[in-house]
């Protein structure tokens, strides 16, 4: 809708820009006067052009904090404001072709730079924009699955500790017994906390989670062939947080197992 109109505003400046009736007098153009061919016509062919520009953009360029679009809009309605009381102030004179055709193009124009940003139909992008980049799951998720939260674990990946290990088992199969030279490896050896990234693993053996309060008292147990995910380290141990959303410290993390 806007290159439409700015291309009828640009053909518009070339037709007469007044109206003699029969005489023989030639009608100027708005080209007969640099004042309305560039400061009125153009100004709005040139706001079109910021906005077309602005939305074949990935990220918006801004101009003394403003993006392009919105001077292209600024400038779209000056134009249609301009037309509409030169057209009122003629007094006996009439409007040619030109100027009146530049006025409903501008009108055009500058209601379809309006409501571009306001109506779902007219966001669309444009058909040279580029296409934003597809954002990977976290932790292995695989994409378009509903109701994995943060995915379930699924490439290859070492044991916690930097032990590798075999392909993880699917979600509720039995998880791969750990080496025993790898279940002796020290937890300090994982990442610092500031560097932690969430994981999903899986323990060998049934081991209690406690709450993240210091209390005694295990709040649930975790269970060989499920997949939970850690979410923190805390000290040796890491917050884990099972299937229903409970999270707690898991103060023993030998031979657990990376998905």
């Amino acid at each position: 809708m806007v290159i439409g109109a700015a291309v009828v505003l640009f053909i518009a400046s070339f037709l007469d820009y007044f109206d003699y009736g029969s005489t023989s007098v030639d009608a100027p153009n708005s080209w007969d006067s640099l004042g309305n061919a560039i400061g009125v016509y153009m100004v709005g062919v040139i706001g079109a052009a910021l906005i077309v520009l602005s939305r074949s953009q990935p990220q918006p360029r801004k101009v003394v904090g403003l993006d392009l679009a919105q001077f292209g809009v600024a400038a779209t309605v000056f134009t249609a404001w301009s037309l509409f009381w030169t057209i009122i102030d003629l007094g006996q004179i009439d409007a040619g072709a030109g100027l009146i055709l530049g006025l409903i193009a501008s009108l055009a124009l500058a209601a379809g730079a309006v409501a571009s940003p306001l109506l779902p139909a007219l966001k669309a992008p444009l058909a040279g924009a580029p296409k934003p980049q597809a954002v990977q799951p976290p932790y292995g998720g695989q994409p378009g699955q509903p109701g994995q939260g943060y995915g379930y674990p699924g490439a290859q990946q070492p044991s916690y500790g930097g032990q590798p290990q075999g392909q993880a088992p699917a979600f509720g199969g039995q998880p791969q017994q750990p080496d025993p030279q790898q279940a002796q490896a020290p937890a300090q050896q994982a990442a610092p906390a500031g560097d932690f990234t969430p994981f999903w693993f899986a323990v060998p053996v049934a081991r209690p989670l406690y709450g993240e309060d210091g209390s005694p008292a295990p709040i649930a147990e975790l269970a060989p062939g499920t997949w939970y995910l850690a979410v923190e380290q805390r000290g040796p141990g890491l917050i884990a947080q099972t299937q229903d959303g409970r999270r707690g410290v898991l103060q023993d993390t030998t031979g657990i197992q990376r998905g």
